[in-house]
């Protein structure tokens, strides 16, 4: 009987090893958190199965007979494995993909019932009277420019007392205009229904989102005491405006400019704010920064 070649017994050893441990490519796979971004998915099972098929080369090239034995059943069961992360990664891409589409579906439901309760509130202050508030863009289904006003004449009144924060930002999308022109009118409709979920989806629930007109929208926020917090909110609405997006067979990118202004010091009254909340976004847009405050910055 011959005796098995030293190199090829080891060889399948170590193959042994790998498969009992973690392969060493994966481990920074294994270490990830647990709230892995849903787009980062794809690029994780195909890491996943590289390596796989990394192993079952490996194995293909033992030569030994009784170590071939053992190898054929090991790159069976890898072969296996990558099948089984085939249908797991075409199941969750399908899940995915199913879950954005109920999420848009549910924020626009809970925009048009909370819209529909501001208008019988708004009727029943009027004494039943013929008047019917329009307080929403057709388009998004967002309050629309006068709602967000009244909205922010609220939030100052009660904030006065209480000495409370305040705080517009103004969003305009850069090159939206191109976008319009080039993909035809239903297209930057959609990209604008788009934008208007992930505002509404950045925010917290208790701030407002609006569509001001045109491709501009508003955020009110209350309770941020400092510009660090708004910064670090600014970067988050940026970063979700300008995730890619797709549009039947279109794959577009747009950036927003925001602008933002705070109450008490940039202004006592809605019109205040948004003027300079306005301002401050052209500058932003100006100098290309994503961001800018309209006064000084505020205590962190």
């Amino acid at each position: 009987m011959n005796q098995p070649d030293p190199d090829n017994a080891q060889a399948l050893q170590n193959l042994a090893d790998a498969a009992a441990a973690a392969p060493p490519a994966l481990l920074p796979l294994l270490e990830l958190p647990s709230d892995v971004a849903i787009n980062d998915w794809d690029d994780l099972f195909s890491a996943v199965k590289s390596r796989l098929t990394l192993t079952v080369g490996e194995l293909s090239a033992l030569s030994e007979p009784q170590a071939r034995g053992t190898a054929d059943r090991i790159r069976a069961s890898v072969l296996e494995c990558v099948g089984a992360l085939d249908q797991l990664q075409t199941t969750l891409t399908n899940q995915i993909a199913r879950r954005q589409q109920l999420e848009l579906e549910v924020f626009e439901a809970q925009t048009a019932l909370a819209l529909a309760h501001a208008e019988l509130v708004g009727t029943q202050a009027a004494n039943g009277g013929a008047r019917k508030l329009a307080l929403r863009d057709s388009l998004t289904l967002l309050p629309n420019r006068a709602f967000f006003r009244e909205r922010i004449d609220q939030a100052l009144a009660r904030a006065e007392p209480h000495g409370q924060a305040l705080a517009v930002l103004y969003l305009d999308l850069d090159a939206f205009k191109p976008i319009n022109d080039t993909h035809g009118q239903e297209t930057g409709d959609e990209l604008l229904r788009i934008v208007a979920v992930r505002l509404a989806r950045t925010v917290r629930g208790a701030d407002v989102v609006s569509r001001l007109g045109g491709d501009e929208f508003g955020c009110l926020l209350a309770g941020l005491q400092s510009r660090v917090q708004l910064s670090h909110l600014a970067c988050k609405l940026f970063d979700a405006v300008s995730a890619p997006l797709k549009i039947g067979e279109l794959r577009l990118t747009v950036r927003p400019s925001i602008g933002i202004a705070t109450c008490p010091g940039d202004g006592a009254t809605a019109d205040a704010l948004l003027r300079n909340a306005d301002a401050a976004m052209c500058r932003a847009k100006r100098q290309k920064t994503g961001y800018a405050f309209w006064s000084e910055p505020l205590s962190p």
